[in-house]
């Protein structure tokens, strides 16, 4: 079952991404502190399976794949998309070249 995203921010869920090269994770009990390079921002994931899934982007061929891989409920889905939307609007994710 597909969810659809608000695609205002030009994230799309079915398009391959990873974490920005200027962007750094730090684990966290609480989840990850995030510290983009080029902008000297410091924000936060809040969950530690929103960290798995931001990594799993990488190796998945999409923003869907990547939340099967990170056991994300289907029932939460469109949550973490938005968050993934958020996080894509900020800079903290970044659409990755097919090759």
């Amino acid at each position: 079952m597909a969810c659809a995203v608000s695609t205002e921010t030009g994230f799309d869920p079915a398009r391959p991404y990873a974490l920005a090269a200027s962007v750094s994770l730090r684990p966290e009990p609480f989840g990850a502190l995030v510290y983009d390079f080029t902008t000297r921002r410091l924000s936060f994931l809040k969950t530690p399976q929103l960290v798995d899934t931001v990594r799993a982007l990488a190796d998945q061929p999409d923003a869907t794949a990547a939340l099967l891989a990170a056991a994300v409920p289907a029932a939460e889905h469109p949550h973490y998309l938005r968050a993934l939307a958020g996080l894509f609007e900020a800079g903290t994710i970044a659409l990755r070249p097919v090759a």
